[in-house]
């Protein structure tokens, strides 16, 4: 290791530069006062095409990689793990989505 340089640190800019990477840019823009509000549909339809986009770039590192066309090792893991964590985060705001139906269903008026 070179002496004055702090890996932490330079890890640490890494993921601050990654931070809002993945995240949609109506989810990380705030909106003008009179602005009228994206409608969740359109939110959750989004969030979809782009795991779908995510596990297509994945599958295309892992076959590149299978067939020796120039893709790294770690290319293809690294589009393997944002695939798996985008359908993860996915997964868990429909269960979020179904279970509050859910609820909503079981009150009383």
């Amino acid at each position: 290791m070179q002496p004055g340089t702090n890996p932490i640190g330079a890890v640490a800019s890494q993921l601050s530069n990654l931070a809002g990477a993945g995240i949609p840019p109506a989810l990380t823009s705030t909106a003008a006062p009179g602005a009228a509000p994206t409608p969740f549909s359109d939110l959750m339809s989004e969030a979809v095409g782009q795991v779908s986009q995510l596990e297509d770039k994945a599958r295309t590192a892992v076959s590149g990689l299978m067939t020796g066309s120039g893709v790294d090792v770690h290319q293809a893991m690294i589009a393997t793990q944002k695939a798996s964590m985008a359908f993860e985060l996915a997964l868990a705001v429909r269960n979020k989505a179904v279970q509050a139906y859910q609820q909503v269903l079981g009150m009383q008026f």
